[in-house]
């Protein structure tokens, strides 16, 4: 049975080079395949972007060993998700791919657009 890992700020940040250098990877097979995709009639058909899909299952399933998620699926803004306890109830701690360390969180609800920063005792 899988126990979820719940991150610290200090947790998630300290996994952070590896955490972008997999993003970084993930955004640029995205957006290969969104290009590929577009010029072809039946894109699921070709063994080119099958392989690049095939690519960005096996990156996404390296951020889930971690015990993170990968959350932006237009592949523009390179959002993760780590769960955490945030004053005794579940959340996420929120990362996008522009930013120097995970400063956000969020309730299991609101994703993204409820991101909130994390409450300054947590960062200590």
């Amino acid at each position: 049975m899988n126990q979820t890992k719940y991150f610290t700020p200090a947790e998630a940040n300290k996994m952070l080079p590896l955490v972008r250098k997999i993003v970084t990877d993930i955004l640029r097979t995205g957006q290969k395949i969104r290009a590929l995709s577009s010029k072809l009639e039946k894109p699921e058909e070709d063994p080119e972007v099958n392989g690049w899909m095939d690519l960005l299952d096996e990156l996404f399933d390296e951020l889930e060993s971690l015990g993170c998620s990968y959350r932006d699926w237009n592949f523009s803004e390179g959002l993760v998700d780590f769960p955490a306890m945030i004053r005794g109830r579940q959340a996420f701690l929120c990362w996008k791919s522009d930013e120097d360390e995970v400063l956000f969180y969020h309730d299991l609800e609101s994703g993204f657009a409820g991101r909130l920063p994390i409450p300054g005792e947590l960062l200590r």
